[in-house]
């Protein structure tokens, strides 16, 4: 349990068909922003946009290796104007980002039958498509993710926050907003982080064209403010088909988003190419990202140890 008053505001919240939770446990820790979450034991800790303002909650996972509830508990309720609706909201909130109600099932059944895939199905049954909380916050740090490491991008995120985010609770704080981030240029942006002056422009222009109103969250669920949203995306000066793929993924919810030239999915299919991921791909259609999300966990996620928080 986080520090503050004693957390009174709680939703919990049903997963049907169970939750495999050990590698949704490991991507959260080694995903966690430093300085706008936190992960331990089982929960993780974060900020979450609300219509009463940011507030910090927590979200508990148990320490099983499938969760059949996840818990969701307002840090300091009491500072917290109409509590009970507020959770409300983030619940609604967690239940998106962690896929709770997406299709994996359906997934599952098509996928399992897979010579490649099979085991990694069976081996893990109701692993998630991780998808968002806030899309601008899970697309900008995509961009400050690209060609480097996850710790790598998880410092740049974190001096963001640090230069940037709004204070909210527990020692926590908002992901800066993209008006903040546009209206600090990309030379401000590159001297905070620490990235490349082509990178810092690239956060810069994704930035400004959220600020001027290019609404990722909107896209989720509907294919063709998703097709436009990908399309917008890749018109930004420094982003690819790879960002604006995972953005479709995470952001969109596209069950079908496929990153075929990803390191670490052509690792986990052998050491392939970008065409021939691509190809062997097809047969799994239209279920590619819950494929995706098997083969990257098996890689990464699945019996590693855990990183260092």
């Amino acid at each position: 349990m986080s520090g503050g008053t004693a957390p009174r505001a709680e939703r919990r919240l049903a997963v049907p068909g169970g939750l495999a939770a050990v590698p949704l446990r490991r991507f959260l820790l080694a995903h966690a922003l430093p300085g706008a979450e936190r992960h331990a034991d089982g929960v993780h800790t974060r900020t979450f946009p609300t219509a009463a303002g940011p507030v910090v909650a927590d979200v508990d996972l148990g320490t099983a290796p499938r969760c059949e509830q996840v818990v969701v508990r307002l840090v300091a309720p009491g500072e917290v104007a109409g509590a009970e609706r507020v959770v409300d909201e983030v619940a609604a909130r967690v239940r998106r980002w962690l896929d709770l109600d997406g299709p994996h099932a359906a997934a599952e059944a098509a996928l399992g039958a897979d010579p490649r895939l099979g085991d990694l199905v069976a081996a893990r049954p109701g692993l998630r498509v991780p998808r968002t909380v806030v899309g601008a916050e899970t697309a900008v740090c995509t961009v400050l993710g690209q060609q480097v490491s996850l710790a790598a991008a998880r410092t740049f995120a974190g001096r963001l926050v640090a230069a940037w985010g709004a204070p909210v609770a527990a020692g926590l704080a908002a992901f800066p907003l993209p008006a903040a981030l546009a209206a600090a240029g990309p030379d401000a942006i590159r001297a905070a982080t620490g990235v490349t002056g082509a990178r810092a422009r690239t956060v810069h222009a994704l930035a400004a064209a959220l600020a001027d109103g290019l609404d990722l969250d909107a896209a989720a669920g509907d294919p063709r403010a998703a097709a436009a949203a990908h399309a917008a995306l890749l018109a930004l000066p420094g982003i690819g088909p790879w960002t604006a793929d995972y953005v479709a993924l995470r952001v969109f919810g596209d069950s079908d988003a496929f990153l075929a030239g990803d390191l670490v999915l052509r690792r986990a299919l052998g050491g392939v190419g970008a065409k021939e991921a691509l190809a062997l791909a097809e047969r799994w259609r239209p279920w590619r990202g819950y494929a995706l999300l098997h083969l990257w966990t098996a890689e990464v996620f699945a019996d590693a140890p855990a990183p260092a928080r």
